[in-house]
């Protein structure tokens, strides 16, 4: 195995680490909160990351704020299937915010607009980091031996 002060975590995958554990933990709390005081917080509350998922309940808050944590401690321990997982994440996401800022745009709703817009354009940035040549090569330099 290779030494890990010798090949650091770049910056930007520790900062998509920490925005996917900040999306679990948000999703970890509000599922929480579901189940510990029924009707305190609305479900809607999901809506922006659980697309549509977020009426299954607080148990699938629950479960998307595992996968978001656990998409962070696999882009910090550099697992390459963990990095194609979160780039399916990203573009996924950008596919599902196209129907609600055509929507924002055609009813001329600049804050649905512009929430949307930095949602699509967040996700780009993470795809594009992530699929960048010399960062797939950090994720494949280090090699496993058990």
């Amino acid at each position: 195995m290779t030494d890990p002060d010798s090949n650091p975590i770049p910056s930007g995958v520790r900062a998509i680490a920490v925005l996917f554990a900040l999306c679990g933990l948000y999703l970890g709390v509000a599922g929480l909160l579901m189940l510990l005081q029924p009707g305190s917080i609305s479900m809607v509350v999901g809506a922006p990351l659980l697309f549509g998922l977020e009426l299954s309940g607080p148990n699938m808050f629950l479960l998307m704020a595992l996968v978001g944590a656990g998409i962070a401690w696999g882009l910090m321990r550099r697992i390459n299937l963990i990095r194609h997982v979160a780039l399916i994440i990203a573009i996924a996401g950008v596919v599902m915010l196209v129907p609600p800022v055509s929507a924002a745009t055609v009813m001329v709703q600049p804050g649905a607009l512009i929430r949307g817009g930095l949602g699509i354009i967040i996700r780009v940035i993470v795809a594009w980091y992530l699929s960048q040549g010399h960062i797939a090569d950090q994720f494949k330099a280090l090699t496993r031996t058990t």
